[in-house]
């Protein structure tokens, strides 16, 4: 990827963390969330953010409202990047942060015996 993307993607993903956590008064986004990474297209019509909330069970539920109020955010990110022009945003769900809680789940239910320092 272009130096010029990387700059662009990340400019995108500080303002919309920004904007989620500064600027919207939703109280279904009172949860952690994260913009783990954002990819635009070299046109800057699309973009794809993805996102990670603490919560598992609420992740569907955040996407949604985040989807939802893409309006918003889009008018947002205009007054704080300047750029050729603001992108459409689709929010989707971080699968690599599902797989982590669930290796983490299963080492959890693991029964491994502790090793005694003295052997």
């Amino acid at each position: 990827m272009s130096n010029r993307m990387d700059r662009a993607n990340s400019e995108i993903q500080k303002a919309l963390v920004e904007i989620i956590k500064d600027k919207m008064n939703d109280p279904r986004l009172d949860q952690i969330v994260s913009i783990t990474e954002v990819e635009t297209t070299p046109d800057f019509k699309f973009c794809k953010a993805k996102v990670s909330v603490l919560d598992v069970d609420q992740i569907a539920n955040v996407t949604k409202v985040l989807q939802k109020s893409e309006g918003f955010v889009k008018r947002e990110l205009a007054k704080m990047v300047k750029m050729p022009q603001v992108p459409k945003i689709r929010f989707v769900v971080d699968k690599s942060t599902l797989s982590a809680i669930r290796v983490d789940e299963i080492l959890k239910t693991l029964n491994i015996p502790e090793v005694d320092d003295e052997q």
